[in-house]
């Protein structure tokens, strides 16, 4: 585990800036349009249960709480203490949406590269922040506890997928290897930035086990989302002139089956996050 090694002389934090930050990147990801099957400005994708401007509302709603863990991080807080900061921000969100769950899940990653942010400005610990979460609180996030009815947790028994424990408990592999890589690769395909969100989101689809995936459409879904995602890449994604047109054909066929890779959304805005983060 990192030491506190400057525990007596911690560095003070802007903790509402990293709240308001996170809560932008969230804000990003759902203004890029278009995303196979998600919720966008433009239209609900495969939710019958909220749209964009609810998505929005969840996002500021969850900024102080954002906030508030990374000041957590920053006191050296344990897991207990994230936890139940998580707890109070999945309240909040769902007093902003009227009991709708848009952003369960980014709660958790996203609310735990901020606790590592605030760590990390706090006592100048070295490393990325996808590894301060998995020395910090790795050992924490894989002993649970673990919720007995969530949508991840039934995908995990039924088709042995790791989900988001797994991935945050190993310092975030997908974000990392495949989302970050993706942002930088899609700067030499265009110079849109909507477009590289567009292609980092594809990449992720096509890599990525996304329980919400397997929730929705099971092994089948998956294959088709990561299927799909793959052809859209190798015809040269957003390099290629017809790339938008076929974006949303791909849109179009997810939302008929009822597909949403919301964990491949939740995994793209913590990546713009970290790029956003002070190395």
């Amino acid at each position: 585990m990192i030491a506190l090694a400057r525990a007596a002389t911690a560095v003070a934090i802007d903790g509402a800036a990293i709240g308001r930050r996170a809560a932008d990147c969230l804000r990003q990801e759902i203004a890029t349009y278009p995303k196979p099957g998600l919720v966008s400005p433009v239209d609900t994708g495969a939710h019958d249960d909220m749209d964009a401007a609810m998505m929005d509302r969840s996002a500021d709603a969850l900024a102080p709480f954002f906030a508030r863990l990374a000041e957590a991080g920053a006191a050296g807080a344990g897991m207990d203490v994230l936890r139940a900061i998580g707890i109070e921000a999945e309240h909040a969100m769902m007093a902003a949406t009227g009991g709708v769950n848009t952003h369960r899940g980014a709660i958790f990653g996203m609310g735990l590269l901020c606790a590592a942010s605030g760590f990390r400005l706090a006592y100048g610990a070295p490393g990325t922040l996808g590894s301060i979460v998995a020395q910090r609180w790795g050992a924490e996030i894989v002993r649970g506890p673990i919720p007995l009815h969530s949508h991840g947790t039934m995908v995990a028994r039924h088709h042995a997928a790791g989900g988001a424990r797994a991935e945050a408990a190993a310092g975030f592999p997908a974000l990392y290897a495949i989302a970050l890589p993706a942002l930088a690769a899609a700067r030499d395909l265009t110079a849109d930035r909507e477009a590289h969100h567009v292609h980092a989101l594809m990449t992720l689809i096509a890599e990525v086990e996304d329980t919400n995936l397997l929730y929705r459409g099971g092994a089948h879904g998956l294959a088709f989302a990561q299927s799909e995602a793959r052809a859209f890449l190798d015809a040269g994604s957003v390099g290629a002139g017809d790339w938008h047109a076929r974006a949303v054909a791909m849109h179009r066929a997810f939302t008929h089956r009822r597909l949403s890779p919301g964990g491949c959304a939740d995994l793209l805005a913590m990546a713009l996050f970290v790029e956003s983060a002070t190395p």
